[in-house]
Formats: C-alpha cells, structure tokens, sequence
C-alpha cells in the first residue's frame, strides 16, 4: 500500500515540473458556511490540473528502455495534459486516448503540450480499454490515471503542500474519480497529522467508490452521466481503494446542480474559474454534506480549471437556474392589440429583466383567438421568483414555469 515515505519521495521530483499552488483564505465562503474556509487553488497548476504531479512521478521512474518506447495513456482531459506535457519536457513520445465526447479545450491543450490524441470510446472506460491495446501492440507503457503508487505519490504532494501552508488544518475536502488523488493525500496528511479529516466528494452520476463502500467491495457502473467530467469513472482503482479504506474519513455526494452553483458561485464571488470535478469539493461545504464545527478550518481542494466554453455556458445557466436568478415561462395572451404591453407592465413593476420573448399566434395549443408567449427572464433570487409568479396569477395569467 502507497506509504508516507513514497510522497515524501516524490517531492523532489515533482516540485521540477509543478508549482506549489496557492492556499487561499475566503472570506466570503467562510461567511457562507460559518466555517473558516482556505481554498487550495490547485486550479492553478501548470496545466489547469493537479494531475501533471502524478504524471511527472511516474514517467521520471520509467527506465532506458521504457522511455525509448513511449507512453500510452487514457484520460478524460487533464491526466492526458499532464502525461503529454511530462513526456515531453523528458523526451517521451506520448499517445493518449480520450473519449470522444472529451471537451474539444482539452484535447486541443493536450495536443498543444505535445501528446499524440486518439478519440476512442463514449467514456473513460472504454477510452483505457483502447489504450490496453495500443499498450500490448506497441510495447508503451502504460500511466495509469490513478491506479499506480508512483502517480498516487505525486497527487499526494499537494497535502504536503497543504499542511506545509496551514498546519492548523483540521479537514481536508476532496474530489474522488477513480481514487489516486484522495489516495495521495489522504496518505500525506495522515502522516503529518492522524487527527486531519480527510473528507472525499463524488458526483452523484458517478458515485462508484460511495456505493462501494456501502456495498464493501468495488462496484462497477454501467454508465456515468455528470457535468463533473474529470471524475466520471465508472469504478474506483484497486489499490486506491484500499487506501481510502484505510485512511479517508468520509464520502459523500454531490448532484449535478450543486455543483453548478459551487462553480457559479465561485466564479461570481471570488473570479475564480474551476470546471465541474474541481467544483464538487466546495460544493460539498456549501450544501453542508458533512458535519463540522463553527470555525472548523476546512480546504476544499479546487483540483481542475479546465472547461469547456460550450459545458461553462451550460453550467453558469444551471447555476443561475438554481439560484434563482434566471427563469423561463410560458403564459397565454388574447390576441389583440395592447395584451403583450399589458404583461410587460406587470414585469417591470416587478422589476424583472427580459432577456428575450418569443411570441406565437399559431400555436395548436391555444384558442385561435390567443396567443402563446414564452419569455427568458433575469430575477433576483427564488423570492423574487415566487413574487412575480404571484403577481402574474393576481392579474389574470396562467404560469407555466419551464425552466
């Protein structure tokens, strides 16, 4: 099992390739929580990912021979970054294979840091199930994502880093894909400090180490579906999840929306960008998935700041959904001149934006003599929701809330 001694190890090693990250202290999500909240900005890595650490460990381990013949490996996004960027800066040729359905900023990144890009598979799964093959084909090493003590040794450097910067940390919040992350620094902070709680945070559309823990065995998923890319792995690593046996404290959940709101919130409160598996962590603390005490000193770890543009416009509109501050409706109008100005008024003595209306005199759903409206609308919060919902009823309308 991955020891203290193996992170200590890989300090040296990969403090050539990585930065040692900020530690941020919040005060607007400590005012949130009631907690006293730092922020581990690993987000801001070389890369936009924590995962250049454990990339860097393992290819500086390979031998003459091994370098000679490359590297293969299957990522999501940000493993394939940092494999391709380590290989390269030593002189290994690297192919990664990435599902196909892998955002188009990380595929583009990878291949601007050198790595050779193959778009296999709907998931992460099928994707290292290709890369298997390409392995035994070409004679390439294999870098593991997770499951390889060299790599979990190099995540693990971040909890040094951590208590290096705060010593007085009493939990520590982590995002878990397939484990090597949580493995490395759950095992770096329990050798600095037993008393540190280590808590660990899955999406729920791909919560394979939750449910087997719950189970007492490795499950296996038949699918995942989460905005949270970067953790959505089916199964948890072997030897990761003896370790999180072993030394993390807590497992917890996240859903999608949750995490829309953490990033969102992040975003807006602190101009911070992180994509969704480096949100699932703050939002953890901000939903309260696990106890703690009034001025407990909590870090989450903002692990990935690499989004999609296309999934960011998707993610900041759920957040906005989820906050209250952006809402869909459909209402019918008499189709007669004067109806529509009538249900603008009534919108701007609510004081509600209209970001755009869509007007339908032929809809089959309505009387001839009506005419459907839908209408995009920027509100203040679920109050101001439920107050305009309630002054449109007061005048007349039938609401249907859409989004």
């Amino acid at each position: 099992m991955l020891s203290f001694e193996d992170v200590l190890a890989a300090q040296d090693t990969v403090s050539e390739t990585a930065r040692h990250t900020p530690l941020d202290y919040s005060h607007t999500f400590s005012a949130m929580t009631g907690a006293d909240i730092h922020l581990k900005l690993e987000l801001f890595q070389r890369t936009g990912s924590f995962k250049i650490r454990g990339a860097t460990n393992r290819i500086a381990s390979l031998s003459d021979a091994e370098r000679e013949a490359g590297v293969v490996t299957a990522s999501a996004g940000n493993h394939a970054q940092g494999v391709a960027l380590a290989a390269t800066r030593i002189g290994v040729d690297s192919k990664i294979v990435m599902p196909e359905r892998a955002p188009v900023s990380k595929v583009k990144a990878t291949r601007s840091y050198g790595g050779d890009v193959v778009l296999h598979g709907r998931d992460y799964d099928a994707a290292a199930e290709h890369a298997h093959e390409l392995e035994r084909e070409e004679g390439r090493t294999y870098v593991h994502a997770f499951d390889d003590e060299k790599v979990m040794a190099g995540q693990g450097t971040i909890g040094l880093e951590i208590y290096e910067d705060l010593p007085g940390v009493d939990t520590v919040v982590v995002p878990i894909g397939g484990g090597g992350l949580i493995s490395g620094i759950a095992t770096a902070l329990k050798g600095k400090d037993e008393r540190i709680r280590v808590i660990g945070v899955q999406a729920e559309g791909a919560s394979s180490v939750a449910e087997s823990l719950e189970k007492g065995h490795r499950i296996e998923r038949d699918s995942v579906e989460t905005i949270a890319d970067g953790i959505a792995t089916r199964t948890v690593g072997e030897q990761t999840f003896d370790v999180i046996k072993d030394r993390v404290d807590e497992v917890v959940t996240v859903s999608d929306s949750e995490i829309a709101v953490a990033l969102t919130t992040l975003l807006e409160r602190s101009k911070t960008l992180a994509e969704g598996a480096g949100a699932v962590a703050l939002a953890a603390v901000m939903e309260e998935k696990f106890d703690f005490e009034d001025d407990e000193t909590i870090v989450p770890a903002l692990c990935g700041g690499n989004i999609d543009l296309n999934m960011l416009t998707n993610v900041i509109m759920r957040g906005l959904v989820e906050t209250g501050r952006y809402l869909k409706i459909r209402t019918v109008l008499q189709d007669r001149p004067g109806a529509l100005e009538e249900l603008v008024e009534v919108l701007s003595r609510e004081q509600v934006n209209i970001y755009g209306i869509e007007h339908d005199r032929t809809s089959r759903d309505v009387a001839m003599s009506s005419a459907e409206v839908e209408l995009d609308l920027e509100t203040r919060g679920h109050d101001h929701v439920d107050e305009l919902i309630d002054a449109l009823t007061d005048e007349g309308y039938e609401v249907d809330v859409l989004v």
